[in-house]
């Protein structure tokens, strides 16, 4: 044993206490600072209750750079948020079938647009349909659309493609052709709405029949805004729900961290390529 605890620069009687199972557990780090942390960071879980260490982390360092304090590590945040039960649990979900992996990103904005829809269930029944335009580059909504109890037309789809293209480009054309990928519905594939979209510098492009994975930039907003906004929003009425959207896609854009924009939110990461 001398051999062994020489090599290992270890005690003997340390070596044999754990041998005996009789050294006591460690316990539960903590860092003096944690005290100073855990309050902001409950406040932050309190308002997203579905953002995972990751998000609340940048949250946290984003209200620290403001105050001029040193960042904390992701890691930290997840220590201390696991010391007091407030880490999501574990996705068990298990996929079935070929999964497609639905890359359409680009290398900067207003090359590719991507448009889809969704819909919900209020209390009382009543249905909204919503449908949205979403930058493949910086994750922004440029516009939406919704409406209750019907469908989304493509009269709705072309006055959300006028208001993407006037939004961002303060015209009524883009100055340069931009793709525009959507699924196969007949809003989008209309030939009012193919013949519009041309008019205004888009490039109607649209994703294989039974292949909604092949939007993978619109599909991973519509599982945002679903498990970050619906399903923890009150929702009564239709009325309620229309007035809500608004700031739900003002928050994504303004607050959202996103993982392929480094943790910054759609307009932080514009603003931070325009300067």
């Amino acid at each position: 044993m001398k051999a062994v605890t020489d090599t290992l620069g270890l005690s003997r009687s340390n070596l044999v206490e754990r041998l005996k199972g009789r050294s006591k557990p460690r316990g539960s780090y903590h860092k003096a600072e944690d005290a100073e942390l855990l309050p902001i960071i409950r406040r932050l879980v309190d308002q997203r209750p579905t953002y995972g260490y990751r998000r609340i982390a940048a949250l946290l360092n984003r209200e620290r750079r403001a105050a001029d304090k040193p960042v904390v590590n992701a890691k930290r945040v997840h220590r201390i948020m696991g010391n007091h039960a407030m880490l999501l649990e574990k996705h068990t979900a298990v996929r079935k079938g070929r999964l497609h992996d639905g890359k359409v990103m680009v290398m900067r904005s207003n090359l590719r647009w991507c448009s889809d829809g969704l819909e919900f269930t209020c209390w009382n029944g009543e249905v909204i349909r919503l449908a949205f335009i979403i930058d493949a580059f910086d994750r922004e909504i440029i516009a939406w659309t919704a409406v209750a109890n019907a469908g989304i037309s493509g009269s709705d789809v072309r006055d959300m493609m006028l208001e993407a293209v006037e939004k961002r480009f303060a015209a009524t054309r883009a100055p340069h052709a931009i793709e525009h990928l959507s699924d196969n519905g007949s809003a989008y594939t209309a030939r009012d709405t193919r013949l519009f979209a041309q008019a205004l510098n888009l490039t109607p492009c649209f994703t294989p029949v039974a292949s909604p994975q092949s939007n993978g930039m619109s599909e991973a907003f519509v599982k945002t805004l679903k498990r970050d906004y619906i399903r923890i929003a009150a929702l009564p009425d239709a009325e309620t729900a229309l007035r809500l959207i608004d700031g739900w896609i003002e928050d994504y854009n303004e607050i959202h961290p996103h993982s392929a924009l480094k943790m910054a939110s759609p307009r932080q990461f514009i603003r931070a390529k325009s300067n």
